[in-house]
């Protein structure tokens, strides 16, 4: 699971693992465009169904600038997952330039109307490197 997820974090029963890719063909150097492909999988390894309901991340590019994004579930969605089950999504992410980083959490709610917030681990963007 490592080889495939090799970023990941546990909070509170939950476990978010994320992998990531260069698309080199939805990217444009010669434009400034670079972009990213993230596959998400959250476990829920608690004895409660849970939902996610917000997710919140912090988007850094190359330079340093960081910019927030926050919004209601994920790829249009707020999952229940049940004990023991995953859900998985895919989503991208462009930037302005070849490297950067992402981050943030997930706001969930437990069955017994507990909500807490999930990190989800920092993962780097980066461009392979083209030959001149």
């Amino acid at each position: 699971m490592k080889a495939l997820f090799p970023h990941v974090a546990t909070t509170e029963g939950v476990t978010v693992r994320v992998s990531v890719s260069y698309l080199a063909e939805q990217s444009e150097p010669a434009r400034g465009r670079w972009f990213w492909a993230y596959h998400i999988r959250l476990e829920n390894d608690g004895t409660q169904v849970v939902q996610l309901l917000t997710r919140h991340w912090i988007i850094t590019d190359g330079r340093g600038a960081r910019h927030s994004v926050e919004g209601e579930g994920v790829v249009g969605e707020q999952p229940l997952i049940e004990p023991g089950a995953s859900f998985d999504y895919v989503s991208g992410c462009p930037l302005a330039t070849p490297t950067g980083a992402m981050q943030g959490s997930y706001r969930m709610i437990a069955e017994d109307g507990t909500t807490f917030d999930v990190t989800i681990p920092r993962f780097a963007l980066v461009a392979p490197a083209v030959a001149q």
